[in-house]
């Protein structure tokens, strides 16, 4: 195995108990899990990096489920927000005091 790749894992291993740690107990302390949850990415996403580099392949992570919107919700909201933004940013018509 790359030497790489034998840290990368290590790295999320370490990770992923230190997570187990955090929010299998009794009392859960939010900024624990928080802050054990962000390892846990950066870990992997690292370990995703050493993959690629290695041997060129996707990033195994792809196909889980990723947490908030679905793509289909984004690009709703996205072409509503920029709809929005065009229909009132266009220039205001200035009223002359007479016409008042």
């Amino acid at each position: 195995m790359s030497k790489k790749i034998d840290a990368a894992l290590k790295d999320l291993k370490k990770a992923l108990n230190q997570h187990a740690e955090a929010v299998g107990g009794s009392a859960v302390s939010l900024k624990k899990a928080q802050r054990a949850g962000a390892k846990v990415a950066a870990a992997a996403t690292a370990y995703a990096e050493a993959v690629h580099a290695k041997s060129g392949m996707s990033n195994p992570f792809d196909d889980m489920v990723q947490p908030g919107l679905e793509g289909a919700t984004i690009a709703s909201l996205a072409a509503e927000r920029d709809a929005i933004a065009k229909h009132l940013t266009g220039p205001i018509p200035i009223q002359s005091a007479k016409a008042l």
